[in-house]
C-alpha cells in the first residue's frame, strides 16, 4: 500500500499536485531529463516508472492507462516507440536523480531527473547449465590461485634458508684470510 506523504502538498490542492507530477513525467519523456527541485524529482520518479514499465508491454489497455496521465499523444508515442524498447531487459530503475546544487534565488536544492540510456549487462546466466559452469570455472580459478600462491611461498622459504653447502662455504673463506701467508 502506498505509503502518503507528509507536509505539504506540492502545489496546494490534490488536484495541482497531480497536474504538476503529470506535466513533469511528460516533460521528461519529451526530453529525456529535467531540471526540477529534489522534492519533485522524487515525487514523480515512481511515477515516471510506473509509466515506463506499462510501456514495455504494447497493449491498447496499458495505452489507455498511459493516456489518462500523459495528454500529449506525441509523447506517448516517443514513450512507446523509443524509450520501452531500450528499456527491455531492465527490471526496473529507468531513471536517476542527480543532485546539482542549490538554485540561485531561494537556495532550493535542485535535481536532474534522467531517463537512464545505457544498457544493462546482463550478469546473470540464461540457464542452470551456464550457472553451474560459471560457478566450476570460478571455484578452479580460486584453486589455481592457491595452489600459485604456496608454490609462491615455497620458492620464497627455500631462498631464505641457505642450503648446507651454502653455509660452509663462507665459514672457510674466514679461516683462509686470518692465515699469514709465508
Amino acid at each position: 500500500m502506498p505509503k502518503p506523504t507528509k507536509g505539504p502538498r506540492l502545489g496546494g490542492s490534490p488536484a495541482h499536485e497531480r497536474i504538476i507530477l503529470h506535466n513533469l513525467a511528460s516533460q521528461l519523456f519529451e526530453h529525456g531529463r529535467i531540471v526540477t527541485t529534489v522534492t519533485k524529482a522524487k515525487r514523480v520518479r515512481p511515477l515516471a516508472e510506473k509509466l515506463i514499465t506499462r510501456a514495455k508491454v504494447d497493449t491498447v489497455a496499458n495505452r489507455r492507462e498511459v493516456n489518462k496521465t500523459i495528454l500529449d499523444k506525441s509523447v506517448v508515442y516517443t514513450l512507446f516507440a523509443e524509450i520501452a524498447p531500450q528499456m527491455e531487459g531492465r527490471p526496473g530503475g529507468y531513471t536517476r536523480i542527480t543532485r546539482i546544487g542549490n538554485r540561485q534565488g531561494d537556495n532550493a536544492p535542485m535535481a536532474v531527473l534522467e531517463i537512464i540510456t545505457e544498457k544493462l549487462e546482463s550478469t546473470a546466466p540464461a540457464s542452470s547449465d551456464e550457472a553451474k559452469a560459471e560457478i566450476n570455472a570460478a571455484a578452479a580459478a580460486v584453486e589455481a590461485a592457491k595452489v600459485a600462491a604456496d608454490e609462491v611461498e615455497e620458492e620464497k622459504a627455500a631462498e631464505a634458508e641457505p642450503t648446507t653447502d651454502e653455509a660452509e662455504a663462507p665459514a672457510e673463506e674466514p679461516e683462509a684470510e686470518d692465515k699469514p701467508k709465508a
